[in-house]
């Protein structure tokens, strides 16, 4: 299940089943993906029900795509349920709103992949991040493999995913796969929110691009001179302050 609330300039998104740690079932994907992307303020805060972030996909929806007939297209296959997971976090990663995961308690598999997938990521102190499916024959294909050599190093990536070890918050902190370790997650949202909604949108895009780098300062150039258009009489009191 997936509540949203929006408090002013936030739109708080919690995925709440605390009973199952906030595992994901394909209808929590789809529903999560439409409270990010339908979010209408400058800031979306993603967040855990519980003592945890979130377990990953459901094990008892992945048990049940075993006997799928992938070979024959079947919709509830595993090819479908990874392909959801994927849309999921591509929606995170290309939302308007500028994407906060506040971790608190265990983010693991998919829950790891949902954090990666954001904009920022904060930890708590007692945030733990691990990719567990090494151990019984899985790894994280909502499109982790892409995303954790982005956020952290290859090296520190390869570790992480390949021995499926836990990492607390001061590790995830020294590897890059959070930038912050607070106590109030939320609290790094609300001071985000407080920027201009077109400079959030703006920066967001033009850091996501992965276009090659002579396309990405044109655009980059277009975007800045777009602000300045909108924004002139703004930037002209600014200066008189």
């Amino acid at each position: 299940m997936i509540r949203t609330r929006t408090d002013d300039r936030v739109r708080v998104v919690t995925i709440d089943r605390p009973e199952r740690r906030n595992a994901l079932r394909p209808e929590d994907l789809r529903a999560l993906r439409r409270a990010v992307t339908d979010a209408d303020a400058p800031v979306a805060y993603l967040r855990g029900a519980g003592d945890a972030f979130c377990a990953g996909a459901d094990l008892d929806a992945v048990a049940g795509l075993a006997d799928a007939d992938v070979e024959g297209g079947d919709a509830d296959g595993p090819a479908s349920f990874a392909r959801e997971g994927q849309r999921t976090a591509a929606a995170i990663a290309g939302a308007d709103a500028v994407v906060v995961c506040g971790v608190d308690g265990a983010a693991r598999g998919g829950g790891v992949e949902i954090a990666l997938a954001a904009d920022v990521r904060i930890a708590t102190p007692a945030a733990t991040f691990a990719e567990p499916g090494v151990e019984f024959g899985l790894f994280g294909a909502w499109g982790g493999t892409v995303r954790l050599p982005r956020v952290m190093r290859e090296g520190d990536a390869l570790d992480f995913a390949l021995s499926g070890r836990v990492l607390d918050a001061d590790e995830a902190l020294r590897t890059g796969l959070v930038s912050r370790v607070v106590d109030d997650p939320r609290a790094v949202a609300d001071a985000i929110a407080t920027g201009e909604p077109d400079a959030l949108r703006a920066i967001k895009r033009r850091v996501r691009d992965r276009r090659d780098d002579a396309t990405q300062e044109d655009a980059e150039v277009e975007a800045f001179a777009a602000l300045v258009r909108a924004h002139g009489g703004e930037i002209a009191a600014s200066r008189r302050e």
